[in-house]
């Protein structure tokens, strides 16, 4: 709980006395960032790890005094350098209280530092699960909720939808707790608000019954995936379905996954050991080393990959949490955007008639595999992806095998092209280029949330350099595969 001392009332020595036990010193690996992806590092100012409300409380009266920024980051697996920051960063690992279970209203509330797979044993405990999900879980519930983060389901839209209400620390480091019902136009902000509207200290959540997924994998030619009618009726074809498009074998694995209480069905046996690790992940990886000197080879590679995801035989039916994530195997190069459903079969074809020209140029464009390919339902959060309209995401991506460089920027950047051109809107925890006025014609409530922001922070705390390059139009540094350093302003 909070401390009944008013902040603003005590003289900044004291405030740097209180948090110096919780700052993470210089020469630790963490006083450092760089992302999951190991694409953007930084180097804030000061790292503080707070595991109370009075501390975090006391981190925003200090930045406020010193004119420092304030930055959360819970796992740092945004592909972009959304968590980076030269001012105070805030790891969240230990704000993982858990605040309410309710089995009866099938709500939860924790802290915003909580880790999904300590939430998914959470409810289980309480035979409980979350309604939906994205392909992992070790992401902070916090940063799923500012990111707006999505699984996949016609009816069903992104996890930011599920939160009842934040409570959060203001930029006047005033505690509040905000819902639909309360202070309704900082909460929609909030919900997809890349972390400009204040620290977030808890998150109540809509959950339901535990649930098993009963999944299957079926290959479909790419012709009749992205006709029109069927992409449709494919995407309704289950409550969950998603695919994974595998350009240089001309198909589609499509995952159609459907709730059920039948006792669990899943292969853990040595054959699928060997399947699975041995040869999706090791063999895989040194597979992709190799093309990566030889580009040639990338094809040969993706072809076998499609083998290997389709030659599993049966049903999969598992807790709900195991079937809806995946191993995001290696490092990677990614960006994901959302277009309008009705729209998604055009885009597709588009891009097939594009990827078979760079096929058959010698010196065309190798990719890796897969596209990902999911769907959404529409919400009314003002920087939400899919506000306003039924969406399919369309996620690329190009390994990083062993952590090492490869070409992507070509083929993002054409891949960009086609998806804009169908009101593309890029996923906000991915890089991408866009900034006020092409965002202005994507959010019919752009100017709305960037007002609102500039009201409750006027003078910028919770806004780092990827908030002011894309929200603000302002010239800020971002280094793909490099640092950028702190200001040299006061520390701690």
């Amino acid at each position: 709980m909070a401390s009944s001392v008013d902040p603003k009332s005590l003289p900044t020595s004291a405030l740097y006395s209180r948090l110096a036990s919780i700052v993470i010193d210089a020469q630790e690996e963490r006083a450092g960032f760089s992302n999951w992806a190991k694409t953007f590092q930084c180097k804030p100012i000061t790292v503080f790890l707070p595991s109370t409300e009075e501390e975090c409380i006391l981190i925003v009266e200090l930045a406020r005094r010193e004119g420092q920024t304030v930055r959360c980051v819970g796992a740092g697996h945004s592909p972009s350098d959304l968590a980076c920051t030269r001012g105070f960063m805030v790891r969240t690992d230990r704000l993982d209280d858990t605040i309410e279970v309710d089995t009866e209203k099938n709500v939860v509330e924790v802290g915003s530092g909580i880790s999904l797979h300590a939430l998914h044993r959470l409810l289980a405990s309480h035979s409980l699960a979350m309604s939906n999900l994205g392909s992992i879980s070790d992401q902070s519930v916090g940063g799923i909720i500012t990111t707006a983060t999505h699984g996949s389901g016609t009816s069903f839209p992104v996890l930011s939808a599920s939160v009842l209400s934040v409570t959060l620390i203001t930029a006047e480091t005033k505690v509040v707790t905000i819902s639909r019902e309360q202070d309704k136009d900082l909460f929609l902000a909030t919900l997809c608000g890349l972390g400009t509207t204040g620290l977030i200290l808890r998150v109540r959540m809509q959950v339901e019954k535990a649930f098993r997924l009963d999944e299957t994998v079926e290959p479909v030619l790419f012709e009749e995936f992205a006709k029109d009618g069927n992409f449709e009726e494919i995407g309704r074809s289950s409550e969950h379905t998603r695919a994974w498009w595998f350009p240089q074998a001309k198909s589609v694995s499509v995952g159609r996954a459907n709730r059920s209480y039948e006792p669990a069905v899943s292969d853990a046996s040595f054959g699928s050991y060997l399947r699975n690790v041995v040869f999706g992940f090791h063999i895989i990886q040194f597979l992709l080393f190799v093309a990566r000197y030889i580009p040639s080879f990338t094809p040969v590679v993706s072809r076998l990959a499609w083998k290997h995801v389709n030659g599993r035989k049966g049903r999969h039916i598992d807790d709900s949490w195991k079937v809806f994530n995946f191993d995001c195997l290696f490092a990677q190069y990614t960006t994901e955007w959302a277009i309008p459903a009705d729209l998604a079969p055009a885009c597709l074809r588009e891009m097939q008639v594009w990827l078979e020209e760079e096929e058959q140029n010698p010196n065309g464009i190798r990719i890796h595999f897969p596209i990902e390919i999911r769907w959404t339902d529409e919400d009314d959060i003002w920087l939400s992806p899919s506000t306003g309209r039924k969406t399919v995401y369309i996620g690329v991506v190009q390994f990083r095998p062993y952590g090492l460089p490869v070409p992507y920027r070509r083929y993002f950047s054409r891949f960009v092209e086609i998806v804009s051109s169908y009101q593309g809107r890029p996923h906000w925890a991915k890089a991408h280029t866009l900034t006020p006025p092409e965002l202005r014609t994507l959010y019919p409530s752009f100017d709305r949330f960037v007002s609102l922001v500039a009201s409750r922070d006027p003078d910028g705390m919770f806004r780092n350099e990827y908030v002011r390059r894309h929200l603000l139009g302002e010239k800020s540094e971002a280094v793909e595969d490099g640092t950028f350093r702190s200001s040299g302003r006061r520390g701690i």
